[in-house]
């Protein structure tokens, strides 16, 4: 095993860095955030660091990085407090990391990416019509971090747009049957192979294998 300190990780090219610390983290989800401002222009950008906050209330967190540049999802999030994310399947996944490219306001991701914008009632930002499972929020906090200047946005599950049958009978959404991609440091994505589902883990108890159903399966895991 190489050990490698923190001192000699910063004599490497800020390319290398990037790379490196990016990759510790391992397999992360890739979200497509969709926005629109008051002027109507939307804007659409892959995301790596979505995360679960709870169920109840439903909350998604996300976290944009310094705004030392012009940020159009940042921006756009606060004018109309109202924003999409869609997860990323194996179909679109080349033209999804296309937009994280420095477009300018006017130019459309959608269009530059081949994309399609989709809409439901009483919702002003778009969905990407392309992907199998995406969900609108309503912004309810953004949160300044001063260690690195990055923003760390909260937002509360309003719609769910889902395939039916992926969703099972205690609530589980099969994605790895959507080939939902994950990514690996920036630039590497992945499918991903389930070696099962497992019970609720008690103390009482030795943790059991369920089926894709939440069912116990026979012989253990």
């Amino acid at each position: 095993m190489k050990h490698i300190t923190i001192q000699q990780l910063s004599m490497k090219p800020d390319r290398y860095k990037a790379h490196f610390i990016n990759s510790l983290s391992g397999f992360k989800s890739a979200n497509l955030i969709g926005t629109i401002n008051d002027q109507g222009q939307t804007n659409l950008a892959i995301f790596s660091s979505v995360i679960h906050m709870g169920a109840s209330p439903a909350l998604v967190g996300f976290i944009t990085r310094p705004h030392s540049v012009s940020r159009h999802t940042l921006e756009n999030i606060k004018q109309v407090k109202q924003y999409t994310i869609n997860q990323v399947s194996e179909a679109f996944y080349t033209q999804a990391h296309q937009t994280s490219a420095r477009y300018l306001r006017e130019h459309n991701e959608f269009k530059e990416t081949g994309l399609t914008e989709s809409y439901i009632e009483g919702l002003r930002a778009p969905f990407v019509q392309q992907s199998q499972l995406k969900y609108a929020l309503k912004l309810r906090e953004i949160i300044p971090f001063s260690v690195n200047d990055t923003q760390f946005v909260i937002g509360e599950i309003t719609d769910v747009i889902c395939e039916e049958q992926v969703i099972k009978n205690d609530g589980y959404i099969d994605v790895e049957s959507l080939n939902t991609v994950s990514v690996s440091g920036l630039d590497s994505y992945h499918l991903s192979t389930r070696l099962s589902r497992l019970s609720y883990a008690k103390s009482s108890s030795a943790t059991l294998g369920i089926d894709i159903h939440g069912n116990p399966l026979e012989g253990g895991i």
